[in-house]
């Protein structure tokens, strides 16, 4: 069995199945690193709220099966996108069709960008553990990478809490800790990953805080 499967388990049939078809990008912030985080984000929030677990390993380790790029025009489809590939995947696979549909839905609702509510606990669960990847030391990390692809700059040295300009997220890296990463925290589905988040939204505007100290 391959090292990366024995990483997800008790799910490591499952996943040598569907790991060929997991990550379809060589972008760094939704890698195989990426969704192993999510993996066991969604185990600790599982661990406190339920759910079917072979439906959500599913949803998880075919959320970011489909690539799209932050800057793309089909950005808001990203998650449509690879609910689609999703369930055709495990229609090959001989998946029952309740249960493809369950994890569509879970991929199609987990993304910020697509903005439609989840409904069932898994699509819960998976929707608050790819948020959680986004906040804390991890979130701030990945918030630069993507900066990084992208040209933008690390801020903007006239003015780097945007104090007497509107935040542009997409010309400063920075700007997009209060334009996005900050409200991310408030909107979590579950009891449990809302704690999680709570943590990691402290350390995020901590470190929002000791970066423009060291800049100043």
């Amino acid at each position: 069995m391959p090292v990366a499967a024995q990483a997800f388990a008790p799910f490591e049939a499952l996943t040598v199945q569907l790991l060929p078809y997991a990550a379809d990008t060589n972008d760094g912030s939704h890698d195989l690193a990426h969704i192993l985080r999510v993996f066991r984000n969604a185990l600790r929030i599982r661990a406190g709220e339920g759910g079917d677990g072979k439906v959500l390993a599913a949803s998880v380790l075919l959320h970011d099966c489909v690539a799209v790029e932050k800057n793309s025009p089909l950005r808001a489809q990203a998650s449509r996108l690879a609910a689609e590939r999703a369930s055709v995947v495990l229609e090959g696979l001989g998946w029952q069709p309740d249960r493809i549909a369950a994890v569509a839905h879970a991929i199609l609702t987990h993304s910020f960008s697509a903005n439609i509510p989840p409904e069932t606990v898994e699509a819960k669960i998976l929707q608050d553990a790819d948020r959680l990847d986004a906040i804390g030391m991890v979130g701030a990390a990945r918030c630069f990478y993507v900066a990084g692809r992208l040209n933008s700059g690390l801020y903007d040295p006239a003015d780097p809490r945007a104090e007497h300009r509107p935040l542009d997220d997409k010309a400063w890296s920075i700007d997009h800790f209060p334009a996005k990463l900050f409200k991310l925290a408030d909107g979590f589905r579950t009891e449990t990953g809302a704690k999680l988040a709570r943590e990691r939204h402290d350390r995020l505007v901590q470190f929002y805080d000791l970066f423009l100290e060291e800049i100043a």
